[in-house]
């Protein structure tokens, strides 16, 4: 049985800075695949062309997100007995809602598979463990640098010159395509980091999860600002203040694929849908709702409500700000390097493409540091959303009356901990494509997303306590951002329908 421990809320600034906490947890499971992944990839498709519906992505989701949170603190009741209370059809007693966001786990799992991919790659170039890796790996590296060099000579080649270089380029292609066998060590390199992960997450405790993805993520987020900060030195390189503004108007990528791609990373960018469910999980853990105490009809709950729901909102905004300026920087990382240098991250070359996004600041350190920040970005995200599904899955057994109420707590929590990173393990050894996983979780996660706003409006409305209910500008903004979530899902479903029959 959980004991209530009733606790007064702080009420200064710095008080409420030490009881952070969910939000830093969500934010080391977000600036991962989404960031590192999708951003770029959109950005080397579409330039900054589509600055806007990024930023987009990442503010109008904490709206939703406080909600999810305040009908937790007002209800005492975790996300899935939300998601089973809202107004629909029913099928073997829960709502429609929990089916759907049944399939978008299941999904969601190859989304795992794609990020644990990612850091198999990564420690692959590092660390390779076969010869053939370690020959694969001077192929590679030959074909990058000779590719960045033509992006950065050829105005100055003549036109014998550019056919010479682009000669050796696909030279280069045939004979990493003849190794496949050099692709190898990040199979190998991916089962050894499920294994630990799997028996790290058995052993864990909020507290490290909770620090250990800050430190992570904050580290790499602070050398990819940097990067490009710097690239504003070279001329080249730099972002232009009008590629900006043109990135804030909104229009849509003149590049094949750039708006689709797009359009699919607003579904994990920000706090993906996953995270809006897993984000009370976490509130609880930390305590926000127990400290409140069981709802009654006193002012003391009012005031205890109404000051943990104060530290919940700097928690959600103070880790919107975060993750966003974490996505905008690796966004426009990926227009002002992969764009002009026409390069795509995917395939076993992902990572490696994504290196050369730091090439031009960092010269010959590029691999070391880049390596060492999408090994610490990715596994912070493999590690936290692990943790995350094993809790929301464990409670989802309950919703179900699959197992009994006691069963959220500890054995369930642990069992689902060990078997999920293998899960994972599995798609990415069955379907070794990093970022088509990560880019179809993306999709699953946008086209729920105003699922959830509806859900966010059922609790606001109908679920709510009257004293603790937000302002009615609040509110506009809540109805707003479902909205805005609605029109970019079915402007997604529109365009990956119109891409399927193009297709066939």
């Amino acid at each position: 049985m959980t004991v209530q421990t009733i606790e007064a809320p702080p009420t200064t600034i710095t008080g409420i800075l030490r009881r952070l906490g969910p939000g830093l947890i969500i934010a080391g499971s977000i600036v991962g695949s989404g960031e590192l992944i999708g951003a770029t990839t959109v950005g080397a498709q579409a330039g900054a062309a589509l600055l806007w519906l990024i930023l987009l992505g990442c503010v109008i989701k904490v709206f939703v997100q406080v909600e999810f949170g305040r009908y937790t603190i007002a209800t005492g009741h975790t996300s899935m007995d939300g998601l089973n209370e809202t107004p629909g059809p029913r099928l073997g007693g829960v709502s429609w809602l929990y089916w759907y966001w049944l399939v978008m786990f299941l999904v969601s799992l190859g989304q795992l598979g794609g990020i644990v991919g990612g850091v198999g790659q990564s420690l692959a170039i590092s660390l390779p463990i076969t010869e053939a890796g370690r020959e694969y790996n001077k192929i590679a590296e030959k074909r990058t640098t000779e590719k960045f060099q033509y992006y950065a000579d050829r105005e100055k080649l003549s036109t014998e010159e550019r056919e010479s270089r682009e000669q050796s380029l696909a030279a280069l292609d045939a004979a990493l395509k003849s190794r496949p066998e050099g692709t190898r060590d990040q199979y190998y390199w991916a089962t050894i980091i499920t294994i630990a992960t799997s028996i790290m997450l058995v052993a864990g405790r909020y507290g490290f999860i909770q620090w250990s993805s800050t430190f992570m993520v904050a580290s790499f987020t602070f050398v990819t600002v940097v990067d490009v900060c710097l690239l504003q030195l070279k001329p080249e390189w730099a972002i232009r203040w009008e590629d900006i503004a043109r990135g804030l108007q909104f229009r849509v990528s003149e590049k094949p694929g750039g708006t689709l791609t797009a359009l699919q990373t607003f579904g994990i960018i920000g706090v993906g849908a996953n995270e809006l469910i897993q984000y009370p999980y976490w509130c609880l853990e930390k305590g926000y709702a127990r400290f409140c105490g069981p709802r009654d009809d006193s002012a003391g709950w009012a005031d205890r409500a109404n000051g943990w729901l104060r530290v919940l909102r700097w928690d959600a905004w103070c880790s919107m700000v975060v993750y966003t300026f974490a996505t905008i920087a690796f966004y426009l990382l990926g227009a002002a390097i992969l764009g002009r240098l026409d390069l795509i991250p995917e395939g076993a070359d992902m990572i490696r493409t994504l290196s050369t996004m730091y090439q031009p600041i960092f010269g010959h350190w590029t691999q070391v540091l880049f390596l060492f920040g999408a090994v610490a970005v990715l596994y912070s995200t493999f590690f936290v959303a692990n943790a995350s599904h094993a809790r929301v899955c464990a409670d989802a057994l309950r919703v179900a009356r699959i197992t009994p109420d006691a069963s959220r707590d500890k054995l369930i929590v642990a069992i689902f901990s060990g078997l999920f990173p293998f899960l994972g393990l599995g798609v990415y050894l069955l379907y070794s494509m990093p970022k088509a996983l990560v880019l179809f979780s993306g999709s699953m996660q946008a086209i729920m997303l105003p699922m959830l706003a509806f859900a966010a409006i059922y609790f606001r409305f109908r679920r709510s306590d009257r004293r603790i209910t937000p302002s009615r500008i609040w509110d506009a903004c809540l109805i707003l951002s479902g909205f805005a979530m609605t029109i970019t899902s079915l402007w997604l479903v529109a365009l990956q329908v119109q891409d399927f029959l193009a297709k066939k």
